[in-house]
């Protein structure tokens, strides 16, 4: 059975960043194995990935396996990346999640000009880009990650100053992470899309992958809006 490059691809990186042997079952359902170095989730949590109708669970320790296995056995695996879905049936102490995970190709990438506005590129530890987060607030920072790029910075000023800006961090499997933010009282103009293109259009460019990973429906609207597909999601658990 042929499947999707491009939730081949995205896949690929999971199950990578799983750190132990582990595969999304091609005919579906969930595999949970154990894996103290998972990168899927933080240290000691458990990690949870769906990308089409298959999902790949990481475990901490080997006496929490048959726990969340038999837990997450009553989900459909649609359901194994809600944060309620999975309260019902194990015992969560903290989430993070869930967020959307949404890739995209080079033939359905759609580029956006952003009318009357110049997009600049700048080094990826550019001080204004500093500047801009402090005007975000911690949190909307946190959550975008400009601070972690390694690519260059999309930016686009006003009066002189950065108000959005787009860049990418090189993961596995040749991924590129993109973050975007834009200052608060600048949203809604279309910014994020145009830096967010930029950023796009220079890992495509470098044979990357794309990955676009969002939580909050403004953000997932503009990778929508570039031409990314939302393949599936990501949860992290801690349980008590």
């Amino acid at each position: 059975m042929s499947i999707d490059p491009l939730l081949a691809r995205a896949r690929g990186l999971w199950e990578e960043l799983a750190s132990v042997s582990v595969s999304f079952a091609p005919t579906g359902g969930v595999s949970v194995v154990v894996s103290p170095q998972s990168r899927m989730c933080p240290s000691g949590w458990v990690g949870v990935v769906v990308l089409g109708n298959s999902a790949i669970v990481t475990v901490p320790s080997e006496d929490m396996t048959e726990t969340v296995r038999d837990a997450l056995a009553k989900l459909p695996v649609g359901a194994l990346a809600g944060a309620h879905s999975v309260r019902g049936v194990l015992p969560v102490a903290r989430v993070l999640g869930p967020a959307a995970l949404a890739y995209v190709s080079d033939d359905r990438f759609r580029p956006v000009v952003a009318c009357g506005l110049t997009v600049e590129q700048v080094p990826g530890e550019h001080p204004d880009l500093r500047r801009l987060e402090n005007v975000a607030g911690a949190d909307d920072s946190d959550e975008a990650g400009l601070a972690e790029i390694t690519s260059p910075a999309f930016v686009i000023r006003e009066g002189g100053e950065v108000v959005a800006a787009a860049g990418y961090r090189s993961w596995p499997s040749r991924t590129a992470h993109v973050s975007v933010l834009t200052a608060p009282e600048r949203r809604g103009r279309g910014l994020a899309q145009a830096t967010g293109s930029g950023a796009v259009a220079h890992a495509l460019a470098g044979g990357l992958l794309p990955q676009w990973r969002a939580r909050v429906p403004a953000s997932r609207r503009v990778a929508l809006a570039l031409g990314f597909r939302e393949l599936g999601a990501q949860l992290s658990v801690e349980l008590a």
